[in-house]
């Protein structure tokens, strides 16, 4: 299964150390986890809204990853509300049975972040992201054509 990430370059590791420091939408502080993106569309989305709403503030350093993982994730309860989310991703971690679980985005429902259990016994399995420069400027840049369509409505 390939799995996607959007980052910026000093926190390409998968070593779960953001979520152990600062918690995750999904995850408490103290649980190292990684969540990933079923789709590199939805890494993008998740990114950008966590930007700063300046422009000039974005960083400089992002980058879009990819890595393979030869596991399934499990689907954890989701009833719509971010607690139980949370509860099962806590239960989920704590019950260290499975590598990766999955829950869909609330960003883009099609679409599922897949969260990797960095304890997990296989963890050490998972190979680094294979990685490219990303520049949010370049994404999100207006089109000539769209100019054009814009001045005729």
């Amino acid at each position: 299964m390939r799995l996607w990430r959007l980052t910026r370059a000093p926190f390409a590791a998968l070593d779960g150390q953001g979520a152990l420091h600062h918690g995750g939408r999904y995850s408490p502080v103290g649980k190292p986890v990684v969540p990933l993106a079923s789709e590199p569309g939805l890494a993008v989305l998740i990114a950008l809204r966590y930007l700063p709403a300046d422009r000039r503030e974005w960083p400089d350093d992002h980058v879009l990853g990819w890595t393979e993982v030869a596991a399934e994730p499990v689907s954890l309860a989701d009833d719509g509300s971010d607690a139980t989310v949370r509860n099962a991703v806590e239960a989920w971690l704590d019950a260290g049975q499975s590598l990766l679980a999955r829950v869909a985005s609330r960003v883009l429902p099609e679409a599922d972040v897949v969260l990797l259990n960095v304890r997990h016994a296989q963890a050490h399995l998972v190979p680094a992201l294979t990685i490219r420069p990303f520049d949010f400027a370049a994404c999100l840049h207006v089109p000539p054509m769209l100019d054009t369509f814009r001045s005729k409505a």
